[in-house]
């Protein structure tokens, strides 16, 4: 904000937007703040002020907090929602395929589950844009590896998982991105997550097309490795990890859904997630809106949360939203 613009007019106060009272603080103080700001490293600022004894996180903390992070980014927009939890998942059963050590398991899960941050930093009119990106949002769109990069890069604990997290859009031929860099089976940690990235995506409904079948996914999947695209093993293992390359286990009994939640409840749910208003929901599965406000509340009493947001949590928590 430049210094004269908080010369002007108090900030909001005509239509009520702001409390005018932080008004007339934020006006009287901001130049100072901003000089502060400046010249502060905001990291090492933060670090500084951490109370002493610093808390260090164990094995199964870290897991937890990093998994956290991953709900985060997948509220950026409500089509990316469960997408780092879905990669997350599949990938480790991928990695558990292909017979990786357990460090390096643990590695590709964890690296799942943050190597989206960088999409924080590109904005919600390209991620929610409903038609095709032009090249200059797509410039964009190509950056979020490379920030994802540098936000890791600042805690050596999490620095090790670079080497995976953000490399998810690198290609064997070359044709990805960030670094245009060939992946090769040296790092198959990496062209598993590539490989997860294509397929979790395809499946997921995205704001300028509706979610591929799994069957399709996996049509798409061997396509980009005839051609190239993609490690021959890291896509298979992708394949055999989301049901494609083994025959499923007959089961006599139907699978119940998380929160005892029935299909339509399910459904309903899902769309609401998204951030579609009642009426939305509505008509989208041709009901009345009504009825789909008496789904909505059925669903906040069976799974405990009181708003949509609370309850698109829960969704992406449970990886209920594709």
């Amino acid at each position: 904000m430049e210094r004269q613009r908080l010369s002007g007019p108090r900030v909001g106060t005509g239509d009520r937007t702001y409390d005018p009272e932080l008004v007339d603080i934020f006006v009287a103080h901001a130049p100072a703040w901003f000089d502060r700001l400046g010249e502060a490293e905001p990291w090492d600022a933060v670090l500084t002020l951490e109370p002493e004894p610093h808390r260090l996180l164990d094995e199964e903390e870290l897991d937890d907090a990093l998994t956290v992070v991953a709900d985060f980014i997948d509220l950026k927009s409500p089509y990316m929602g469960s997408h780092s939890r879905r990669c997350a998942e599949l990938a480790t059963g991928a990695a558990g395929v292909l017979g990786l050590a357990d460090d390096d398991v643990k590695t590709v899960r964890r690296a799942a589950l943050v190597h989206d941050l960088g999409t924080s930093a590109v904005p919600n009119s390209i991620w929610d844009k409903p038609r095709p990106l032009t090249r200059t949002e797509f410039d964009r769109v190509e950056l979020h590896p490379m920030l994802t990069e540098q936000m890791l890069r600042r805690s050596p604990a999490l620095a090790v998982l670079n080497p995976v997290a953000c490399s998810h859009h690198e290609k064997c031929d070359g044709s990805g991105y960030h670094k245009r860099v060939q992946a090769d089976s040296d790092d198959l940690g990496a062209c598993v997550l590539a490989a997860t990235e294509i397929y979790i995506g395809l499946t997921s409904e995205r704001a300028d097309r509706p979610p591929f079948s799994p069957g399709d996914a996996a049509t798409e999947l061997r396509r980009l490795e005839s051609a190239g695209v993609l490690e021959p093993r890291a896509s298979r293992a992708v394949l055999v990890a989301a049901g494609h390359g083994e025959p499923r286990t007959p089961s006599g009994k139907r699978p119940s859904n998380p929160g005892g939640l029935t299909r339509r409840e399910l459904e309903v749910l899902r769309l609401a997630a998204r951030g579609l208003t009642t009426r939305e929901v509505a008509d989208r599965l041709t009901i009345s809106p009504k009825t789909a406000d008496h789904h909505i509340q059925h669903i906040y009493g069976k799974i405990g949360v009181s708003t949509r947001a609370a309850a698109a949590l829960w969704a992406m928590q449970h990886a209920m939203i594709h």
